[in-house]
């Protein structure tokens, strides 16, 4: 097994758990003082793009012979001549001018200002909590959010008759405040597996909500092959939710189980959703109820319509491409194990689905071969442990021309844990309503400052957009949000100014090199020496 790095000493960033492949500890603490890369970069933005203590250091990279299979044995591509854009004028052709920008969809498509969009944050307490930060922080980097699956079910005070909907406050507040702060960019989207589809949560949302909605499908995820779960502790809360038609592990109902909840010695119950596709069999089954199903939600008055599927194998790998292409979908997220943001099995996500890297590079093989027999292939998202800008740009273009986004869950929920934490300690007021659980702000912040104007680099940035009077109303979770999309964002800029690629659209799949001969041989990516050497024989023998 790799080993990564638990500190970076350039950086100066550490992880406070055991470090994955994203950068992120494998237990992410809403609680954390810091940090991690995408901690520090929530406050500080393109700040950690460099070395620490400029003009007293000097730094080198640590690299080695890349082991194994994943993103990291991948790296980029630079080439010395030449600018792929309209100008090749020295004194334009500079990292700021590149566009990062995306556009993804069929007839109403829809404008992202960076190839980023959120995990699904769905029925998970964490997502409820520290929701507006997400959704505003997303509504103000101008990128899509993900309204996960079984918020209407989870919801105590939603009222569903008949499965029908009659009222559901939680996935209302969720959509209105990215509404509020939606100028255009991004979109969000709502996720429906089984039980939302049973409860009338597409019929809901076009009714109250209308065309501008957006839903999402859900086949799976890169954390788990069941459905999604939370975990409850309270005993009337579980019965409620089993009443709703949920699996609650173990049965609140059971008279052995109630005693033992109410001893003490059973603490909690999980929450477990339905497998979906139960009742099909094979594989041209599931595109028939499929086109199907999204010809009833186009019925409805939905202009866009996506799916997310999980790190199955390729078959259902091939199928969901299939399905998503002839449906005339807007995206499919495609997410390789690796990923997850709630409260999955754990070693189902340890030992579970194929890993990002081979997935995905199987999904670009698939969807050339659909786009070579002439068909429109559906944009893609990739995600399942991904973190960071050169995770954008491998991402993006492993999966050129067909991936217009890199979607990432656990990455962009840090910013609302550290900006709530922050803001609990100087907002007391609003402590309990942010969900700050910190007394004092740690050296890992005041070293910056003890104002928010200090602490957060985006603060002018959100100011300029919202204006000052409406600053009292964005989490600063919200804005930590902003400043991480934007240190991402200009990484990904520095990254394709040196493959000299002007915009997303250009970059393609030689814009890689593979670091080991085994992930040249399961992505198609040449080995880095192998790379151009036909065109470099060319030049010594011309």
């Amino acid at each position: 097994m790799i080993e990564w790095r638990k500190s970076n000493d350039a950086l100066g960033t550490s992880n406070r758990g055991n470090p994955c492949e994203s950068g992120l500890c494998t237990l992410c603490d809403s609680a954390c003082k810091g940090k991690c890369e995408t901690w520090m970069s929530s406050l500080r933005g393109r700040e950690l793009l460099y070395p620490r203590r400029f003009g007293s250091v000097t730094a080198g990279s640590a690299n080695v012979v890349a082991l194994g299979l994943g993103y990291h044995a991948l790296r980029i591509q630079g080439y010395a001549y030449g600018w792929n854009g309209e100008r090749q004028d020295p004194d334009f052709c500079l990292f700021p001018q590149v566009d990062v920008s995306t556009r993804f969809g069929r007839q109403a498509a829809i404008q992202c200002r960076a190839p980023l969009m959120t995990g699904a944050l769905g029925s998970t307490f964490i997502a409820a909590k520290y929701w507006d930060s997400f959704a505003i922080g997303a509504a103000l980097a101008g990128i899509p959010i993900v309204v996960g699956e079984n918020v209407v079910g989870v919801d105590k005070q939603a009222v569903i008759r008949n499965r029908r909907i009659e009222r559901a406050p939680e996935l209302d507040r969720r959509v209105q405040a990215f509404l509020r702060y939606y100028d255009g960019y991004g979109a969000i989207m709502v996720q429906m597996n089984v039980e939302d589809t049973r409860n009338g949560v597409a019929e809901y949302l076009i009714e109250k909500f209308g065309d501008q909605m957006v839903i999402e499908l859900k086949w799976g995820q890169g954390a788990k092959s069941i459905g999604g779960e939370i975990q409850v502790d309270n005993l009337d809360y579980a019965r409620m939710l089993k009443q709703r038609g949920y699996l609650l592990d173990p049965d609140p109902d059971d008279p052995a189980v109630e005693e033992a909840f109410r001893s003490g010695a059973l603490r909690s119950f999980a929450r477990h959703s339905r497998l979906g596709a139960t009742d099909l069999g094979r594989p041209e089954e599931v595109l028939e109820a499929f086109l199907k199903h999204v010809q009833y939600l186009r019925s409805l008055g939905y202009k866009r319509i996506t799916l997310k599927t999980g790190s199955y194998g390729m078959e259902a790998l091939a199928l969901a491409i299939r399905c998503a292409t002839e449906a005339g979908l807007d995206l499919l997220t495609i997410d390789g194990s690796g990923g997850g943001t709630g409260m999955s099995p754990w070693n189902m996500m340890e030992h579970w689905g194929v890993p990002s890297l081979l997935l995905h590079s199987r999904a670009y093989q698939y969807a050339k071969l659909l786009a070579d027999r002439g068909k429109a292939v559906v944009d893609l998202a990739f995600a399942g442990g991904l973190a960071r800008e050169d995770h954008v740009f491998k991402a993006l273009a492993l999966g050129a021309p067909f991936t217009k986004l890199v979607c990432m869950g656990r990455a962009m929920m840090i910013p609302a844990f550290v900006g709530s934490n922050i803001e609990g300690v100087l907002r007391p007021e609003r402590r309990t309503q942010v969900h700050g659980q910190w007394d004092e702000l740690p050296p890992t912040v005041t070293c910056y400052g003890n104002k928010p104007e200090q602490i957060f680099v985006a603060w002018e940035t959100v100011a300029r957009k919202v204006g000052n009077a409406e600053m009292s109303k964005i989490p600063f979770g919200a804005i930590a949000m902003v400043a991480l999309a934007d240190k991402i964002s200009a990484g990904l800029q520095q990254f394709m100014a040196g493959a000299r690629k002007a915009n997303l659209n250009q970059l393609s799949r030689s814009d890689l090199i593979a670091a080991n001969r085994e992930t040249a041989q399961e992505t198609g990516i040449p080995f880095a020496t192998e790379a151009e050497h036909d065109r470099a024989l060319a030049i010594l023998q011309g």
